[in-house]
């Protein structure tokens, strides 16, 4: 299970901390926000390639 998601120089971000809680946690912001770059940093975790 994820607990937590640490991301740094990936992409435009330089820096961010995500922790999750127990049960399901939903991401939602506005356009811009970086939604999809939390998804590609996963992606990227998993072997997938970055863009």
């Amino acid at each position: 299970m994820l607990t937590r998601l640490s991301i740094k120089d990936f992409a435009v971000v330089r820096a961010s901390e995500l922790d999750f809680g127990p049960g399901m946690t939903v991401v939602s912001g506005e356009t811009g926000a970086g939604k999809s770059l939390m998804v590609d940093a996963l992606g990227f975790l998993s072997g997938l390639r970055a863009d």
